[in-house]
């Protein structure tokens, strides 16, 4: 086999449509796209839950009830799994110190600890908010739970 001698599959390769392009084209005339009407014409914009002018369904329907999303508080997430491997005994773990490991991702938004594995060494840990049982083993393993 020669390298000239090779060609694409059968069928795996397919003529680009010509529209516009006469009668015999097959897609001359109309250009594939009907007879009159909005969505024959030169540039459409017809958003996606357009309804004809009709009220649209997300505006007939009532809305109830309340989300807490947009004030609900945003914290940070650390495992003390995460501060057993990080950190050495003794040292004094806050956000700033977390956020340079990229254990965190925002310095300015509040850090919550959770008790998710296990910790043996005594840290110092400053965060805004701790789990039941991640303040429990930090102080467990000679540790402090400080809340900010």
């Amino acid at each position: 086999m020669n390298l000239h001698e090779l060609s694409p599959v059968p069928g795996s390769r397919k003529k680009k449509k010509r529209i516009g392009f006469g009668i015999g084209s097959g897609y001359g005339k109309t250009a594939g796209k009907g007879h009159k009407g909005q969505k024959s014409r030169k540039s459409i914009d017809i958003k996606a839950n357009f309804e004809g002018g009709q009220m649209p369904l997300a505006r007939r329907i009532p809305k109830r009830g309340f989300s807490n999303f947009r004030f609900a508080k945003k914290y940070e997430i650390v495992n003390i799994a995460d501060l057993e491997e990080s950190f050495e005994a003794g040292t004094e773990v806050n956000a700033v110190v977390l956020y340079a490991l990229r254990l965190i991702s925002d310095v300015n938004s509040p850090v919550k600890i959770l008790g998710t594995g296990e910790i043996t060494k005594n840290l110092i840990v400053h965060a805004n908010a701790y789990s039941s049982t991640a303040a429990k083993k930090i102080e467990a393993a000679g540790g402090k739970a400080e809340v900010i």
